[in-house]
């Protein structure tokens, strides 16, 4: 069975939520976590910094390296990058968590919003890949796991928030293409979504109402852990979700990542 020992995660947008949880999970394996994120120093409104998460991953058996990136920024991604590889001798997952969300119809979605969105999310997770592919190539079970949704085309995804959609189909695009593009490389290209809503800091700005009746974000941090250690030669080009994911590596017990056991669950938008 593989495990991430000794093994380098990139993980962007990784001081708090979701790409915190994914780092935790791989380095109780004692894997290397590269935490690529903008905050630097506390926020006063939300937790996490890239030296707390950095030393929870210390804490919990790995070895960690905080970045103080805007993947936005082409030099300082490829900056980070190599400062990964050069610290941990190469990369072998790259995870592309960072995402700038607004819900807004096209009549109430500024310009400055809209090119946030697709800077951060599309086009970030594009050069976050193309920096990181070509020490993936080399490395023995290379994967590319990107937070984003199976693509749906029905009207009603685009409609209420037609700039969001447009910048997270962007990403899980990507995914469709990269899979197929370096398939022969070995390097597994997969997108992961949750089933349902999980309590982050943007669930509780766009859907306050849905804290109690979310997942924690540990349940995609151990379907990414899943993912991640599958073999990449054979899982590839796939819009996982993440109970799927854990129901099919043989976790029973769903519950166990309820903010509100026993709570009425609300669905994840983008999934039917």
């Amino acid at each position: 069975m593989r495990t991430l020992n000794g093994k380098t995660i990139f993980i962007t947008g990784a001081s708090r939520g979701i790409g915190r949880a994914i780092a935790l999970r791989c380095a109780r394996d004692g894997a290397n976590v590269a935490i690529a994120a903008k905050t630097s120093q506390p926020h006063p409104k939300l937790q996490g910094t890239i030296h707390s998460v950095a030393a929870e991953v210390e804490a919990a058996g790995g070895r960690a390296l905080p970045l103080q990136v805007d993947i936005r920024d082409e030099s300082a991604v490829e900056a980070a990058v190599k400062q990964a590889a050069d610290a941990f001798g190469g990369i072998d997952a790259l995870v592309n968590n960072a995402s700038a969300i607004s819900l807004g119809g096209t009549l109430s979605t500024p310009m400055k919003r809209y090119d946030l969105m697709q800077t951060i999310n599309t086009r970030g997770t594009y050069l976050c890949s193309q920096a990181c592919l070509p020490y993936l190539v080399k490395a023995e079970n290379a994967h590319i796991l990107t937070l984003s949704p199976p693509l749906n085309l029905d009207p009603k995804w685009f409609a209420p928030h037609v700039a969001y959609t447009i910048a997270k189909y962007g990403m899980s695009m990507c995914t469709l293409g990269m899979a197929s593009e370096f398939a022969p490389q070995g390097v597994a290209v997969n997108s992961l979504w949750p089933r349902t809503t999980i309590a982050t800091a943007a669930v509780e700005v766009f859907f306050p109402e849905s804290i109690q009746a979310s997942r924690k974000p540990q349940i995609m941090g151990d379907a990414a852990y899943a993912i991640l250690t599958s073999d990449s030669r054979a899982t590839t080009g796939n819009f996982f979700i993440d109970e799927d994911v854990l129901l099919r590596a043989g976790v029973t017990d769903l519950e166990q990542y309820a903010v509100t056991p026993g709570a009425r669950l609300h669905p994840d938008i983008f999934l039917d």
